[in-house]
């Protein structure tokens, strides 16, 4: 009997209707009581609070206005919060989008701490980023390091499997303030000059 072959299920790209369920406020339609967005950190979190933030490019230097961005960091201390509870002072995990209007996005948290790796060495301060958007069936993986942590960004395993400096540079996000508070500009290229390294999970 012969083996009878189905069809390959065709593949969509994220955007646009990842806004509709999980980026309410984007799409323009009502809020949850209970919603993952982008204040990872309450005002009576420890460690130091600080906003990210940014805007994402395609390959010929034009914003994505409907991108998609999910979050995952350790707190202040270095340890990851798996248990996503919105009374809680800091959770790991985080959602953003850009905006139609000035294609940003922004988040609320505090600064990492430092995260061994499975080898026991140290890792510099970062946040772990999920891009989604129109026209990407997969969505990208990368990290945002902080330009102020010159000596541990140096030494860390993961940042030092890039090979080319400056290709290392495109994970660093730049230090500045917002209304007063220490703040960090990361912009992430998708594709062309300047794009930002994304890992292969």
């Amino acid at each position: 009997m012969p083996i009878e072959l189905l069809p390959e299920t065709p593949s969509q790209t994220a955007g646009p209707y990842v806004h509709i369920g999980l980026a309410l406020e984007a799409a323009g339609n009502p809020v949850r009581d209970q919603e993952i967005w982008n204040q990872m950190a309450r005002s009576d979190a420890p460690g130091e609070h600080i906003v990210v933030f940014g805007n994402v490019y395609d390959g010929n230097g034009h914003l994505v206005r409907d991108s998609f961005l999910e979050f995952w960091q350790a707190d202040h201390a270095g340890e990851y919060h798996d248990d996503y509870n919105l009374e809680k002072p800091f959770n790991s995990f985080g959602r953003t989008a850009t905006t139609f209007d000035a294609g940003e996005w922004t988040l609320h948290t505090v600064k990492p701490g430092v995260v061994k790796n499975s080898a026991g060495v140290a890792m510099a301060p970062h946040i772990n980023i999920s891009l989604f958007a129109r026209g990407i069936n997969i969505h990208l993986h990368t990290r945002l390091y902080f330009a102020d942590e010159g000596a541990a960004n140096a030494a860390c395993p993961v940042l030092n499997l890039i090979e080319q400096p400056q290709r290392r540079e495109t994970l660093v996000a730049t230090r500045c303030e917002v209304n007063g508070q220490l703040a960090y500009r990361f912009d992430i290229r998708i594709q062309g000059d300047g794009e930002t390294v994304f890992f292969d999970f």
